[in-house]
């Protein structure tokens, strides 16, 4: 969570910031923030692996701590920059930083009994939610005393968050489970290629990958959708970001636990991927701004299909793998935040733009229906395979 609430932080004055370094112009200042939301992801889709397979040999306490190291260092290059260049720089640092995520599942997963993996995966979820609520409130009002303060205190974050790690984390790889560092498995592709060799595995990838693909559609149109369709101001469109965060979290992190008790993984992914596919027709038709409102807390429930999968994928590694699997999907995560948010918007200016051949705002969405439907029939062949 604090993590997420130092990223979260920075996300509001980043405007600002790149116009006072760069000059006044905002559409200028959307396109190199643009450049800069693609090097983040890139590198955590390069990285990601790469340290899942270094925790793998030398431990997940010592490369968290070493990330958290650095990711103080990079705040406090970003807070003193004064070029464009520093700033990308940063974010370069940033993405390597926070590809660590696959080192925390593996964590997670070394000290999870095999029927508790699931609902745990789900507690990293809702942490990384809850931290991404509070992050840009927090951001939005340091923002008020300046564009430096918010890089300041995400530095101080990431240090008493470094400080904690150091003083209460234990080491999880048993030295019996630690396998040496292979340059051949340890980038993306070669670890996907390692994971997808396992029985089953290459499908769930598929699934997972196409999942996040339609998910992203959320943070990559729905404040352009939400103006074009409803017209919404800022504010509201803020609300519900911050309603969908929160029951996002409330999904992973209390309620992931009695579905899977009460419906097994499998039935779970099934189940969520119907109802997402579902929920992205409804978006897409929907009118009213005031039943969108009253669906954001309800399409949270599709948050169930990550844990999930994530917990029957780590129960088909070993626990000398489990680095090496949690780093190949953040790369896969990574991979859509970098793929779809150019399908997404390119759908929704195709069909909302003047002289378009169909005025069609929820395009996007009904794009997003037909790639997690896509995840459904892989993941349902896969079952069917499977048992």
């Amino acid at each position: 969570m604090i993590d997420a609430m130092g990223i979260g932080l920075i996300i509001p004055v980043m405007p600002d910031l790149i116009r006072e370094v760069q000059g006044p112009s905002l559409a200028n200042a959307a396109l190199w923030g643009g450049v800069m939301s693609t090097v983040f992801a890139v590198m955590q889709f390069l990285f990601g692996p790469i340290l899942g397979s270094l925790s793998d040999q030398y431990g997940r306490r010592r490369i968290l701590l070493i990330s958290l190291s650095f990711m103080v260092l990079d705040y406090l290059l970003m807070a003193v920059a004064g070029t464009i260049w520093l700033l990308l720089l940063g974010r370069v640092i940033g993405g390597i930083t926070a590809a660590t995520q696959a080192t925390a599942s593996a964590c997670m997963a070394d000290i999870s009994k095999p029927e508790d993996k699931a609902k745990n995966f789900g507690l990293i979820g809702a942490g990384f939610g809850a931290g991404f609520v509070l992050g840009p409130l927090v951001g939005g009002l340091l923002g008020e005393f300046g564009t430096r303060a918010p890089f300041y205190a995400a530095a101080m974050l990431a240090a008493l968050n470094l400080a904690l790690g150091y003083l209460v984390l234990r080491e999880t790889v048993k030295p019996e489970n630690r396998r040496k560092f292979d340059w051949s498995r340890a980038n993306p592709f070669g670890a996907a290629r390692s994971v997808s060799a396992l029985p089953g595995a290459g499908r769930l990838l598929i699934v997972f990958l196409f999942f996040q693909l339609a998910f992203v559609v959320y943070p990559a149109v729905w404040s352009y959708y939400a103006v074009e369709r409803f017209g919404w101001a800022p504010g509201t469109i803020g609300l519900s970001l911050a309603l969908f965060g929160i029951s996002f979290g409330i999904v992973q992190g209390a309620l992931i636990g009695p579905i899977i008790k009460r419906f097994g993984e499998r039935k779970t992914v099934l189940g969520g991927l119907i109802f997402d596919v579902a929920a992205f027709v409804t978006i897409g038709f929907i009118s009213s701004g005031t039943v969108a409102l009253i669906l954001v807390p309800i399409t949270s429930l599709s948050a169930v299909v990550v844990p999930a999968l994530q917990g029957i994928l780590s129960k088909q590694v070993g626990d000398d793998a489990q680095g090496e699997l949690q780093g190949v999907l953040t790369s896969a995560s990574a991979m859509a935040a970098i793929i779809s948010p150019l399908l997404m918007t390119s759908a929704f200016a195709s069909f909302t733009r003047e002289g378009a051949p169909i005025y069609l705002p929820g395009a996007p969405f009904f794009l997003a229906a037909v790639l997690a439907a896509v995840a459904l029939w892989v993941f349902v062949a896969w079952r069917a395979q499977d048992s």
